[in-house]
């Protein structure tokens, strides 16, 4: 027998809602999730979100329709049962195909990761509104809202690694190892050198590939290394720092 706090769970007050309302509790609940990350500028902005969490409410409701209209009677006397989760497990998989093109690997670098979670969420809290948990559906964009909009500061607070990509163009050829030395701090380490020497021009480009364990952005640190670089009397024609 189960609890009372287990049986309000799996069954709901809110599970003899009509369609109309799941859907549109569906779509508001992604817009919210929606417009979080259209005002960051991400590509899954506001429409992404609510449709993709308007769509799953809807295969919900058809999976529980479906399933509903399979389980009559005549299906039960036959020996036959229609099973509610099968279009409803799609879903997910659907969303990992929609979640994997939002994700973007550069270098070290991954971008789209937090944006194919949304994905992932809304289509989570779409299925539960489309299936009337109303107040799983709304506690878990609670939860969600909260955590993209607090969770970024709280990660400022303690340090990290981080990865860059320092460019350098001497109007001449130079010892590699002046630049590393110049350039050294005790929470940086170099990766990778690469270099590219024009024999014509007489010019040498050198690519160093940085690790930097730190708190925060890496803002100061570029600006003492651009200090000491310009102190040091290399020939620098020009100097490009950027993530990796």
């Amino acid at each position: 027998m189960l609890s009372p706090m287990l049986e309000e769970l799996v069954f709901p007050a809110a599970v003899t809602a009509s369609p109309v309302l799941r859907l549109l509790l569906a779509a508001v609940l992604g817009s919210l999730i929606g417009l979080e990350r259209d005002i960051h500028g991400r590509a899954a902005g506001l429409r992404t979100n609510l449709l993709v969490c308007l769509g799953a409410a809807l295969f919900m409701l058809i999976s529980l329709a479906v399933a509903a209209t399979g389980n009559g009677p005549g299906t039960a006397a036959a020996g036959m049962r229609s099973d509610p989760g099968r279009i409803a497990a799609q879903i997910i998989t659907g969303i990992g195909f929609l979640g994997a093109g939002a994700i973007i690997k550069s270098g070290f670098s991954v971008h789209g990761l937090t944006t194919a979670a949304c994905l992932w969420l809304v289509a989570g809290i779409g299925m539960a509104a489309g299936a009337g948990y109303f107040e799983l559906a709304l506690m878990v964009t609670a939860v969600g809202l909260l955590s993209l909009l607090t969770l970024n500061r709280l990660e400022r607070l303690f340090a990290k690694d981080t990865y860059r990509v320092l460019e350098i163009m001497t109007s001449k050829p130079i010892e590699i190892s002046a630049v590393t030395a110049v350039i050294r701090r005790p929470n940086l380490k170099i990766l990778h050198t690469d270099f590219e020497q024009d024999r014509g021009a007489g010019s040498l480009r050198i690519i160093l590939t940085i690790r930097v364990y730190q708190r925060g952005g890496a803002d100061a640190l570029s600006d003492n290394i651009l200090r000491d670089l310009d102190a040091s009397g290399i020939p620098i024609l020009s100097i490009s720092w950027q993530h990796s």
